[in-house]
């Protein structure tokens, strides 16, 4: 299982797959509405939206049938996190930070990106 960069509301854009022209959603930016660490995939608003053929409640709550669609997870290698400044895919490395309160330190790491060495 790798490690995850990406975490539940950041900004991603989808640097995999087939070209819009083509029906794909390569180059498309969207936010993260959820993340499966253990399958390794992500859930991109607006991202790989899929239909599902719901059949008819047989308990008759309302709930009728039809094709519904929402999106499905993507795999994490195929996204990437979008820097703030300049709004372009980047990697993520990170530093540590030392923070004071109360009297005591604490050492946290902080996401940083790769293009242009500012924090996310």
């Amino acid at each position: 299982m790798a490690k995850i960069n990406i975490k539940k509301g950041d900004l991603v854009q989808v640097i995999a797959g087939a070209k819009p022209e083509r029906g794909g959603d390569r180059g498309k930016q969207g936010k993260v509405l959820e993340v499966y660490p253990d399958r390794n995939r992500v859930l991109v608003e607006g991202v790989n939206r899929v239909q599902k053929h719901k059949k008819v409640g047989a308990s008759g709550n309302g709930s009728g049938g039809g094709i519904e669609i929402h999106e499905a997870p993507v795999h994490v290698s195929n996204v990437a996190l979008v820097d703030p400044s300049d709004k372009k895919p980047t990697r993520v490395g990170y530093r540590t930070e030392t923070i004071e309160r109360d009297g005591r330190s604490r050492t946290v790491r902080v996401r940083v990106s790769k293009r242009s060495g500012k924090d996310i």
